[in-house]
């Protein structure tokens, strides 16, 4: 697994710019809530450290990781928000449950992207144990919400890239 020689706090690449004029919404689910709400706190502030206005940012739960999908959505339709960031967390059990939640909220944040076409972020957990994910919420391996924020403000970064560009040649 990729995470376990690196920090998800550490950001490599380009630069993140500044999210002082974007509006979020995070959707994150109550299931699993010291976890969730870890990697709710961990978008919210990596999203003020990069300039967003506490205004901007909308936040919701839903019960859990399943109804992020239909909680999102909402967002999105009901709110001015820009991008969403989806948080939750699914912890491996005895029964194909797992598999089964996993994919569906997978398949349906994958498609909030495309029918709103604006960033829906997969800030979900999946992960075998209790101890896994709290690696990812503040642990040895950072917190993935700050990753799922960093990945919200460059996405809508690359978007308006592509929306300054719009009808210009070679573009």
């Amino acid at each position: 697994m990729a995470s376990e020689q690196k920090n998800l706090s550490t950001f490599e690449g380009s630069a993140i710019a500044d999210a002082s004029e974007m509006k979020f919404g995070i959707v994150w689910a109550e299931w699993n809530h010291a976890i969730t709400h870890a990697l709710m706190q961990g978008a919210t502030n990596t999203l003020l450290k990069h300039g967003a206005k506490s205004e901007n940012i909308i936040t919701k739960t839903v019960p859990g990781a399943f109804e992020l999908t239909l909680g999102a959505q909402y967002l999105a339709e009901y709110e001015n928000v820009d991008a969403i960031i989806c948080i939750g967390c699914v912890i491996q059990g005895d029964t194909k449950h797992f598999d089964f939640i996993c994919d569906a909220v997978a398949k349906g944040i994958t498609n909030l992207n495309i029918k709103h076409n604006k960033p829906f972020i997969f800030g979900v957990l999946t992960v075998n144990t209790q101890e896994q994910a709290e690696d990812r919420t503040g642990g040895k391996h950072g917190n993935k919400g700050d990753e799922a924020a960093v990945t919200a403000i460059k996405m809508l970064d690359l978007k308006n890239s592509f929306e300054q560009h719009k009808g210009k040649i070679g573009f």
